[in-house]
């Protein structure tokens, strides 16, 4: 069995449907324990299981190289979601058919975080300094996971010079795409007070839906912008609608819906909040924006072209720089230093039966090897927050 395979199944054995907390940390001290690495681990959040405020578990990890040397971080999540129902075998028994191993977290995150362990142990000691910042909850609120280990590095005056997430980033085989930023994400909850009546005495209430409807439509007719160089276009969905009225001639007292933004680097969550605010304001609403990360972009140079030629020695393929998908923990981490992400392929991420193919594990660890070889012979580059 290959190293990697065997470090994918110890941590995808132990259960960690987010927020995570124990054994899977304990196997990822044990890992790393013997390759030199300090490990403080610690939790954040006092609150009741299953509230916001749920206890986290991170770890953060370290084995410093010589004094002035350039440092490489690490990151990723050891939370999964949950398994649901209908799997071929146990999801949290890791599992080999074929060229393939099943498991929750197989693919996100587990076997890069595997990968990053086993490629670290064939760099050499005084390469330079490599960190781990370790989260379980990405896949939740991410209040008290990634935010927390910055607040941690912050408070000890330790600075990575770059950071590589391990991300599902691939996308028909790996190698094939690597993320160099993400679009931005805001949702807004919209709200219209009306008055309650009967149907029949419309004069005597006040009918919020045709406000909201009105409100939706104006949303709904923007055009934010038509991309950038690097992003795709802005876009807003309408991804919920209440009024919980369930008497049929009743005109209800309040009316509600959810809207979603996904969006580059043209906006801001703010200004998006004030655009929004401003449309509902006028047809009688009120908006209850939520930002949830920022637009950022690490423009390309030294530190993109250095991983993907890492890509293209090991697998043939060169990566397409992407900006598209969903939010990841990187939008807190290009706070840091300079991120990129790159992993396995996603296909089957958040799905039953998540799988990873076995071949792709060795390689993994074999561009990340390159990758951080690489990261600490850069010159330190001030690329794009």
């Amino acid at each position: 069995m290959s190293k990697v395979l065997d470090l994918a199944k110890r941590l995808i054995a132990a259960p960690s449907v987010t927020p995570a907390t124990g054994a899977v940390f304990d196997e990822m001290q044990a890992m790393l324990a013997p390759l030199g690495f300090d490990i403080h681990r610690f939790q954040r959040g006092d609150g009741e299981e299953g509230s916001e405020e749920a206890p986290v578990e991170n770890l953060f990890a370290i084995r410093r190289g010589p004094e002035g040397s350039k440092h490489l971080a690490f990151a990723g999540h050891l939370d999964v979601v949950p398994p649901g129902e209908g799997w071929a075998s146990d999801p949290f028994e890791p599992t080999e058919r074929g060229e393939l191993l099943y498991g929750r977290g197989a693919v996100d995150m587990k076997s890069a975080i595997a990968a990053m362990v086993a490629a670290v142990a064939d760099v050499p000691h005084d390469a330079g300094t490599i960190s781990f910042i370790i989260t379980g909850d990405e896949e939740g609120p991410a209040l008290h996971g990634t935010r927390a280990l910055i607040d941690y590095m912050r408070a000890e005056g330790i600075q990575p010079d770059l950071c590589l997430v391990g991300e599902p980033t691939s996308v028909h085989q790996l190698g094939d795409m690597m993320k160099i930023g993400r679009r931005g994400s805001v949702n807004i909850w919209l709200k219209v007070e009306g008055t309650q009546g009967h149907v029949a005495y419309p004069h005597l209430a006040d009918n919020p839906i045709p406000k909201l409807v009105a409100i939706l439509a104006e949303l709904d007719s923007l055009v934010l912008d038509t991309g950038t160089d690097w992003f795709q276009p802005s876009n807003l969905e309408i991804t919920e609608l209440e009024v919980g009225n369930r008497a049929h001639n009743v005109i209800p007292a309040e009316a509600k819906a959810r809207i979603s933004i996904r969006f580059n680097d043209l906006h801001t969550g703010a200004s998006l909040s004030e655009r929004v605010g401003a449309i509902a304001e006028k047809h009688g609403g009120t908006a209850l924006p939520i930002i949830s990360g920022e637009p950022f972009l690490t423009e390309p140079g030294a530190f993109s072209n250095m991983l993907a030629e890492a890509i293209e020695a090991e697998t043939g393929n060169k990566p397409e720089q992407s900006t598209t998908g969903g939010t990841s923990d990187a939008r807190f981490l290009r706070n840091v230093c300079p991120v990129i992400e790159f992993g396995l392929c996603n296909a089957t991420m958040h799905k039953r039966d998540e799988a990873v193919a076995i071949p792709d594990l060795d390689a993994l660890a074999r561009i990340y090897t390159r990758a951080a070889l690489g990261a600490l012979a850069l010159e330190t580059e001030q690329e794009g927050a």
